[in-house]
């Protein structure tokens, strides 16, 4: 695949992750197509705000929702028109039935059948983070909803290269910050406890090969 130039090599690699990661399912349920939507976007951390901005760019109306509302100014600065605060009843019930789509990137444990009531009908809410327990699906609110609750994983080649073209024609690149190889315990521990900043930590190879303490000469 061609890196576009308008795309910084650095923040490239988060693009064929995060980026085609919430492009495929945007792409697969009808959201390139030019029809205008209403996205939902659970987990306000890497992969959401790549989601915020590619459904932003796509000119969907986005729907940014978190368990807490510490993230609702990151959100709403990456886009989000709407932020929904998932453990707020009265958040909840003020989000009801917006949602056409709605991508759940939350990998903590949680029951998925907690974000169908802010699906509309016919509305699909798809599963992208990985949590090792079965949930629990409510089927009275898929039934009289005719909702769907499905899943991604990523995305081809073909869709992949759709990703890059349109992050360089609307300038979205990841938020990332370089690190050398011997900060990656640093970065899994930071990233373990809390990805407030949504950050993706990325390795530079070159700078990190300086270091002859850490990567001696073969």
């Amino acid at each position: 695949m061609k890196i576009p130039e308008q795309i910084p090599l650095e923040k490239a690699g988060p693009i064929l992750c995060a980026g085609i990661t919430m492009y495929d399912p945007l792409r697969h349920w009808g959201a390139t197509k030019g029809k205008k939507m209403t996205i939902g976007v659970i987990g306000v951390g890497g992969l959401g705000t790549m989601g915020i901005k590619l459904s932003k760019a796509l000119g969907h109306k986005v729907v940014a929702i978190s368990t807490s509302a510490n993230k609702k100014e990151m959100a709403m600065a990456k886009g989000a028109d709407v932020f929904v605060v998932s453990t707020d009843p009265e958040s909840m019930k003020e989000g009801a039935g917006l949602c056409d789509l709605i991508l759940n990137t939350v990998s903590a444990e949680h029951e998925c059948s907690t974000y169908t009531p802010l699906l509309h009908y016919s509305g699909t809410i798809v599963q992208l983070g990985l949590v090792k327990d079965p949930h629990t699906v409510n089927q009275i609110s898929l039934i009289r909803g005719r909702k769907t609750m499905t899943g991604s994983h990523i995305g081809g080649i073909k869709a992949t290269e759709e990703c890059l073209e349109l992050c360089a024609k609307h300038g979205i690149v990841p938020d990332v910050e370089l690190i050398t190889a011997d900060k990656i315990d640093w970065a899994w521990e930071t990233l373990s406890i809390s990805n407030k900043d949504a950050i993706r930590f990325v390795i530079d190879i070159k700078k990190s090969k300086e270091n002859k303490d850490f990567m001696p000469a073969e």
